[in-house]
């Protein structure tokens, strides 16, 4: 699975007063489609940090906002994988509405240990899942 797509429906809660999706929306809806990705992996955020004292957290992010979605749409958020390192992942992250790219990111993921609040090694068996992604990605 090199790609995940997770459907979204734009509720009246998404929108601002013109009823358009307002901005930080789209954050929400790339956040549900990486941790969805991340549990048909078999990755469980919860568990890994009350066991493994491991968590991700959003390290950087560049956002481009190109058309807007509205009430109702049904959209489709398309997540790849560019690239992983020893404490990080880097996603692709676009909204579609139909054929109609409405919202692209780069999304830099890092893992951390929440007791210390420094990075920490992901976890070799998720790592070996995000390289196997990586390497149908390229």
């Amino acid at each position: 699975m090199s790609e995940f797509c997770l459907p979204v429906r734009v509720y009246y809660e998404d929108t601002d007063a013109a009823g358009v999706v307002y901005y930080a929306n789209y954050l929400r809806f790339i956040e549900r489609a990486r941790t969805d990705w991340l549990r048909t992996l078999g990755v469980d955020q919860r568990t890994l940090m009350e066991n493994g004292g491991i968590a991700f957290a959003v390290r950087s992010l560049e956002a481009d906002y190109l058309k807007p979605a509205r009430l109702d749409d049904e959209l489709i958020v398309h997540s790849t994988l560019e690239a992983v390192g020893r404490a990080q992942v880097v996603f692709r992250q676009n909204v579609m509405r139909g054929e109609e790219l409405l919202f692209s990111a780069r999304v830099r993921v890092v893992s951390f240990d929440p007791l210390t609040a420094k990075a920490a090694a992901i976890p070799r068996a998720i790592q070996e899942k995000f390289k196997v992604l990586e390497k149908i990605a390229s």
